[in-house]
């Protein structure tokens, strides 16, 4: 962690000022949650500081990486979102791996499952370059999402997804949620539920910090203190410039844990009278199935202001078996067929759709759903223009 420039401080002076017109408005989009401490609203600047700054070669990056800062892939409409700064496009990073005997096989020798594009050059004897997907591999796409309001999720009990996927098994549609139960490396090899992540493959943030730190840049922390292999190749490591871990205390992923952690959710937009006969017409079609419209928070955040708070995600972060809409990549106990119900909140805030980005509207997005959303879908296809309106003007307003 670098010592407090005077560009801290001016960030803290921001989000001081933020706050306090939060007070008087609902949070807009990279503002902290309302309601937080003095110390809370510092650790949030703190950690935007962290999640803006560009790291290096000598701060740990690479020896592969995806980029050179969080706010590379995460930076529109602000710090946080799911947009990148130029051109307002969508970051897409590229999963792969391959069958074997019936078994996915996520081809780690070769440096899978995560494509690292770029290299830190000539290190001594060694050239790090990006990888590269193997001749003979599957490889699927994988859009940045937002950050947007995560720490109201991470607040929420694992009993209540356990629950929700309960319930959803007498589904009349044929939606079958589960709870992607994973280990957490900051849980001492515990298990809890995923919520994170296109397969929900991620625990908590704590975790998702750290994973990040380390697939996406390169830098190790004492959670996740093993490098990637460039392309599989685990010889080149001797050559890698700084000793791991490399954030050694854990400070800068700590640092983009709080700010994930106190980010509030994305604000709502105009509300009309069609935005309102729209919701109606997205629970009717049964839309609302696997996009639950609420959640409230457990009582046990350190943090008051994300105590017993109900917020607004539109998603039950539970996988589901999609069909032919999967990605083909398996995760823990996620099958390439399945995918994490993907949060509608900020929707309007978003490039591009679906997990690899191929869809350029919300209407394509619907009509790409499949597997257990197929009779929703069938139910949105068959309404009249006028209703299609009328609930991609609520979606719209998200």
């Amino acid at each position: 962690m670098k010592t407090q420039t005077l560009g801290g401080i001016v960030s803290l002076a921001v989000v001081l000022v933020s706050v306090s017109a939060a007070k008087a408005r609902e949070a807009q989009f990279g503002d902290p949650i309302p309601g937080l401490s003095a110390e809370e609203v510092e650790r949030f600047a703190a950690g935007r500081e962290a999640f803006d700054e560009e790291e290096d070669v000598s701060e740990g990056l690479g020896p592969v990486f995806n980029g050179t800062s969080c706010s590379a892939c995460h930076g529109a409409p602000s710090s946080g979102g799911g947009r990148v700064l130029e051109g307002g496009g969508t970051t897409v990073e590229t999963r792969f791996g391959r069958i074997v005997g019936g078994v996915f096989d996520p081809q780690e020798a070769s440096g899978g499952s995560l494509i690292q594009t770029d290299g830190i050059g000539q290190q001594g004897a060694c050239t790090f370059a990006g990888e590269t997907v193997p001749a003979g591999s599957h490889s699927a796409g994988r859009r940045t999402t937002a950050l947007f309001g995560l720490g109201l999720v991470d607040a929420v009990p694992d009993a209540t997804f356990l629950d929700l996927a309960a319930a959803q098994q007498s589904d009349p549609d044929g939606v079958r949620g589960r709870a992607h139960i994973v280990q957490s490396p900051n849980l001492q090899g515990g298990n809890a539920v995923g919520k994170f992540g296109w397969k929900s493959q991620v625990a908590s943030l704590a975790d998702f910090a750290g994973d990040a730190y380390l697939n996406e840049m390169g830098i190790t922390s004492p959670f996740f203190p093993h490098e990637n292999c460039p392309q599989g190749d685990c010889s080149l490591l001797a050559c890698d410039p700084e000793p791991d871990p490399e954030d050694v205390l854990n400070e800068d992923v700590a640092a983009f844990a709080d700010f994930m952690t106190m980010l509030a959710a994305p604000p709502r937009g105009q509300v009309t009278g069609q935005v309102r006969q729209g919701e109606a017409i997205f629970h009717e079609i049964r839309c609302s199935a696997c996009h639950v419209a609420s959640f409230t928070t457990g009582g046990g955040s350190l943090i008051a202001a994300l105590r017993d708070v109900t917020f607004a995600p539109y998603s039950d972060f539970l996988i589901h078996n999609m069909g032919p809409l999967g990605d083909g990549i398996t995760q823990g106990q996620a099958a390439g067929t399945d995918i994490r119900t993907a949060p509608l909140w900020g929707l309007r805030e978003t490039a591009r759709f679906l997990h690899d980005g191929r869809a350029s509207s919300v209407n394509a997005a619907i009509g790409a759903h499949d597997g257990e959303a197929r009779a929703a879908r069938d139910r949105y296809l068959a309404l009249s223009q006028g209703s299609k309106n009328k609930l991609l003007a609520f979606l719209n307003s998200l």
